[in-house]
């Protein structure tokens, strides 16, 4: 009987915690999104109503998205682009951020070439990483090995990392897709990619 009550159990949990967990998440960026404007529409304005600040910046997110449709605003934005890109220091940390956001965000899977496995933090454990390029210039001069340069997204925002240069022979490469790997992070490991032709060591 106790066997029968865990096995119903189980599968309700099964059952439920998708769902849970989709909630959750869309409860929790409602309100840190709200939560934005809520003090500021609170303390000026007087207005104590849930979900305004959420709107308001949804409505502003998607007038900008409206602005960058046309020729005028993508004028507007390509001049923005070029002050950004144009500053010293501002340059940097932008393009990079401009770059992996197009990656992860904008569909733009040409910046990563592959999925592999690093033995990263120590020898036994396994990251799973996205190859940019192969190294070149100075990093592959000073180094013994071919070094290929493999960013390692964090979870389940895949849009901070960290940047490493490992040996080519040291890299387990996936069959699985760019997107089917950005899913595996963002999901925190939750969504498993279909197995299509096993690994390509």
């Amino acid at each position: 009987m106790f066997k029968k009550l865990r096995r119903y159990f189980f599968a309700g949990f099964l059952l439920v915690l998708p769902t849970a967990l989709t909630v959750y998440f869309l409860l929790y960026v409602f309100y840190h999104i709200d939560g934005i404007l809520y003090n500021y529409l609170n303390k000026y304005f007087h207005i104590r109503i849930p979900g305004v600040g959420f709107l308001i910046i949804i409505i502003f997110i998607t007038l900008l998205g409206l602005l960058a449709t046309n020729i005028i605003g993508k004028k507007i934005i390509s001049l923005w682009h070029k002050l950004l890109t144009n500053t010293p220091l501002v340059n940097k940390i932008y393009t990079t951020i401009h770059q992996i956001s197009e990656a992860f965000l904008g569909g733009n899977k040409s910046l990563f070439k592959s999925v592999v496995l690093v033995e990263y933090p120590r020898k036994g454990l396994y990251s799973l990483g996205f190859i940019s390029n192969e190294a070149e210039g100075e990093i592959q001069e000073k180094t013994r090995e071919t070094v290929i340069a493999v960013f390692l997204p964090t979870t389940p925002n895949p849009t901070s990392g960290m940047l490493i240069f490992v040996p080519k022979e040291d890299l387990v490469y996936l069959d699985m897709s760019v997107e089917d790997g950005m899913k595996a992070v963002i999901s925190g490991g939750i969504y498993h990619p279909q197995r299509q032709n096993g690994l390509k060591m």
